[in-house]
């Protein structure tokens, strides 16, 4: 058996000493699951943007009281005062998830901030669902007085106002992922925000109008906007009886409509996170 001094082996190559001795790779850890990264994903949003809640409730609630207020001095009552009573509360959340979370997300693919979530073991569907929860979250307080304030101002009653409880998440969620969406594939921050304010605006002209008194042609339209069945579901409890098949059938549409925006909010942080 012949002795090879070590100096004489090629680089890279261990003796059987060294091998021994050789620390091993670590192995790698289990994937994060979805659910702990995402609400750790949430708290971190809403501490951030913690700061900026009070103002940003106050800009979309007063902006919504003072299109119910316009709108008195045109609607009477009836089938016209719960459209703008139900869009004025929805059109909260439309400000929050759809537009400013545009611009977010926006600002996030410009600046390079991808690349902070691209490096932590959290799925993509965390990323989006967490912020778009959070966002969401914000709305609450606004459409809830909103909802409470437009009530009062056209006689319409307080009874059902506990179907917010289902219309915030959900009209909240299928708003989040397409104003996520929209952030992720702009290719400039600048169009992103443009994407946002037009969609909201979208959200004020076909949610806030009575539906009645539109053409056909801006109906179609108003029935593929997201927040169109959330607007439906809330309006329709202000009836004296409310048709609650119709109402949970607006709200489904809803729910899957929000998985929908959701499931392509994803996709397009994939596609922006490798880029």
């Amino acid at each position: 058996m012949s002795v090879v001094p070590a100096g004489a082996l090629p680089a890279g190559v261990l003796t059987a000493e060294e091998e021994a001795v050789a620390p091993r790779p670590a192995a790698l850890g289990p994937r994060a699951r979805l659910w702990p990264s995402l609400a750790a994903v949430y708290r971190a949003q809403l501490s951030r943007a913690r700061v900026a809640r009070i103002p940003l409730l106050f800009v979309a609630t007063f902006q919504s009281v003072g299109i119910m207020i316009l709108m008195r001095g045109v609607v009477d009552g009836g089938g016209e005062a719960r459209a703008v009573v139900a869009g004025s509360s929805v059109l909260v959340v439309a400000f929050v998830a759809l537009n400013l979370l545009a611009q977010y997300f926006g600002q996030l693919r410009a600046s390079g901030g991808l690349d902070h979530y691209a490096t932590l073991p959290v799925p993509p569907a965390a990323v989006v669902l967490g912020a778009a929860g959070a966002y969401a979250s914000f709305t609450v307080p606004g459409t809830v007085v909103t909802a409470v304030f437009g009530c009062a101002l056209f006689g319409l009653p307080l009874a059902h106002l506990w179907i917010l409880g289902a219309v915030i998440p959900l009209a909240g969620a299928a708003l989040a992922g397409l104003g996520a969406a929209l952030g992720l594939l702009a290719p400039r921050p600048e169009l992103a925000t443009l994407l946002g304010q037009l969609g909201m605006s979208a959200a004020l002209l076909l949610g806030v109008l009575p539906p009645e008194r539109m053409p056909e042609a801006v109906r179609l339209a108003r029935d593929l906007l997201p927040s169109t069945y959330g607007v439906e579901a809330f309006a329709r409890t202000f009836a004296p009886h409310p048709d609650w098949a119709h109402v949970l059938g607006d709200l489904a549409v809803c729910g899957m409509v929000g998985v929908i925006s959701l499931a392509v909010a994803t996709w397009a942080y994939r596609r922006a996170a490798v880029r």
